[in-house]
């Protein structure tokens, strides 16, 4: 029996695949998990065209990414925090308080994507990357400075 994988199954296939499997296999387990529908022609059309719809979207988002990559691409930004009279920080600087950062700049960067090792714990200069996704990557400088009282 011919399907079309609505998902990628291991040892299968991936989505949009379509593959032979026995009777009893599609219809006890793939189809009814939602997993995969049986080929029919009216089938293999709604495929075609949800995988040009994937592919524009996926060029859609990589544009939008490219560009918010460029724009914030050397980008260089300062928080002010407090310290105490050694120099160190009352509170750690995170990859959240970056992000806040950056939204305030207006670039629409989410914490995750800010790769911070550990929250910066000391005054001064910091090269941070920025991961986005459709493997594009940014760096930005980060200073962080005393706050003046």
């Amino acid at each position: 029996m011919k399907v079309i994988l609505l998902q990628g199954i291991k040892k299968i296939g991936k989505k949009h695949d379509i593959k032979e499997v026995t009777k009893g296999y599609a219809r006890n387990f793939l189809i009814p998990r939602g997993l995969a529908v049986v080929a029919t022609n009216e089938e293999l059309k709604k495929t075609e065209e949800l995988e040009e719809l994937e592919i524009q979207q996926a060029e859609e988002e990589l544009t939008k990414y490219q560009s918010l990559a460029d724009q914030v691409d050397g980008l260089e930004i300062e928080i002010k925090t407090k310290v105490n009279e050694e120099g160190k920080l009352f509170g750690a600087i995170t990859a959240e308080q970056v992000s806040d950062k950056l939204k305030e700049k207006g670039y629409k960067v989410k914490k995750e994507q800010i790769k911070l090792k550990e929250p910066l714990k000391e005054l001064g200069d910091y090269n941070l990357d920025i991961e986005f996704p459709q493997s594009l990557e940014a760096k930005i400088k980060l200073s962080v400075i005393a706050e003046e009282k």
